[in-house]
């Protein structure tokens, strides 16, 4: 076997091979005798088929197989003696020009980049600080008691925050338009689920009243065919329901789980979910500003074969989840280029972070698995069956081991950058406006 190698740009490599005939001869003869001593055929025993006969019907087979065997083979030597780590899977092309009793043929393929990890001292990272305490307790229970509101029928004008149930008919230049037509539509005025000036007009009016309004799209409304179009709607309010929110009591701790309806204990469950869910969010931030700076301080590129699988990947696992959600995914773009760049990012980042790991010795080490495992049953009512859930499989617990890997690079970048905490509001945190709060 004889191979050369070519690079063709910054990662893609060419490698010419040549096998000589003879030996792939030598393993086509070899398959038709293991293939005959098995074979079953009409008017013969089995294993007694004529190796003439078994050539006749499997030649092509084995000639097949025993080239595959050979460029595989020859493929394999080629890259170890030039210590090469392939990406992907290579492009083999046939050679015409190969020397009398040879085969020859280019193997085209990918390699890993190289990866010097950057200077990480001039990356800023804000560490989010946020101690829960009572305050933070009282807007949660706030959110439970408006996503448990009781809407009751009311005989009076409709106010913001009302729930109003109303018939509506759209028209632009007199006719008719898609989306424009609803009956017995419910909605709350004020929760942004229709337009500003929709809502502002439904505002006031009673069940059983009737009311034309002209409306303008906004210019960047998301039915773009409507954008900018004024149109005129007839409305018919049909009820006006006005909320009532429960009150902090036995029944509403009980509706939560809490079986003897202690106040007080529905207060300290809330409070240890949120310092869980804190610290969660306080990571992930941390995490993205870590990862972005890796990136920042370690431009590589990214070999294509594993962008373009992760990107299959990821439309895949997005398929899967519309599906989940009772969804059509066949009808909607999930082709997998819409993935790519973000699929490019995660491939930097995976060959970066494992580079790290590596050059650092930052893998979880068996007590800290342990550790995030125990720490993640505590919100469960028997934390001891789910530690043995995650131990009952390797890949469980191979999970956890990945996530405390991560949380090691993380610390180990905040102690090369320049790290400070950064207090954050509740609101800020959590992604709540004020209002929602």
């Amino acid at each position: 076997m004889q191979a050369n190698q070519e690079t063709t740009n910054a990662l893609e490599r060419r490698i010419d091979m040549s096998v000589a005939l003879a030996d792939i001869d030598k393993d086509v003869d070899a398959r038709l005798q293991k293939i005959s001593r098995t074979v079953k055929m009409p008017g013969f025993r089995p294993g007694k088929v004529p190796l003439k006969v078994v050539a006749r019907n499997y030649e092509a087979q084995a000639r097949g197989e025993a080239v595959g065997a050979a460029v595989e083979k020859a493929f394999g030597e080629a890259v170890r003696a030039q210590n090469l780590r392939v990406a992907g899977q290579p492009r083999i092309e046939p050679k015409q020009d190969a020397a009398e009793g040879t085969l020859a043929f280019s193997a085209v393929f990918e390699v890993y980049p190289e990866i010097v990890l950057g200077d990480l001292s001039g990356c800023e990272i804000k560490r989010p600080v946020l101690e829960v305490g009572e305050p933070e307790v009282d807007k949660t229970l706030e959110v439970l008691r408006k996503q448990r509101t009781r809407f009751d029928e009311a005989d009076r004008p409709a106010a913001s925050g009302d729930r109003v149930v109303i018939d509506f008919l759209g028209r632009k230049d007199g006719e008719p338009f898609k989306g424009g037509q609803a009956d017995d539509f419910p909605f709350v005025l004020g929760a942004g689920a229709m337009l500003k000036d929709f809502d502002e007009n439904v505002t006031g009016m009673k069940a059983g009243e009737k009311k034309t309004f002209n409306l303008t799209f906004p210019a960047d409304y998301h039915a773009t065919e409507m954008a900018g179009q004024t149109v005129q709607f007839e409305v018919t309010a049909k009820k006006v329901e006005a909320p009532s929110l429960p009150e902090i009591d036995a029944d509403f701790a009980k509706a939560l789980g809490v079986a003897d309806g202690d106040v007080g204990k529905l207060r300290a469950e809330i409070g240890d979910n949120l310092k869980r869910e804190v610290k969660q969010r306080i990571q992930a931030k941390i995490k993205d500003q870590v990862m972005d700076a890796l990136l920042s301080v370690t431009p590589i590129e990214a070999p294509k074969a594993l962008v373009e699988s992760e990107a299959a990947q990821l439309a895949e696992n997005a398929r899967r989840e519309l599906e989940a959600r009772g969804l059509i995914a066949k009808n909607l773009p999930l082709a997998p280029d819409r993935f790519i760049e973000r699929a490019a990012r995660r491939v930097k980042l995976g060959l970066i972070v494992t580079e790290l790991v590596q050059a650092n010795g930052l893998r979880a080490k068996p007590e800290q698995t342990r550790a995030l495992i125990q720490e993640m049953a505590e919100s469960y009512e028997d934390p001891a069956e789910l530690v043995r859930w995650y131990y009952a499989q390797p890949e469980r617990v191979a999970g956890a081991e990945a996530v405390v890997t991560e949380d090691n690079v993380v610390e180990w970048v905040c102690g090369k950058a320049k790290a400070t905490d950064k207090p954050v509001s509740f609101d800020e945190l959590m992604g709540n406006s004020p209002a929602a709060a």
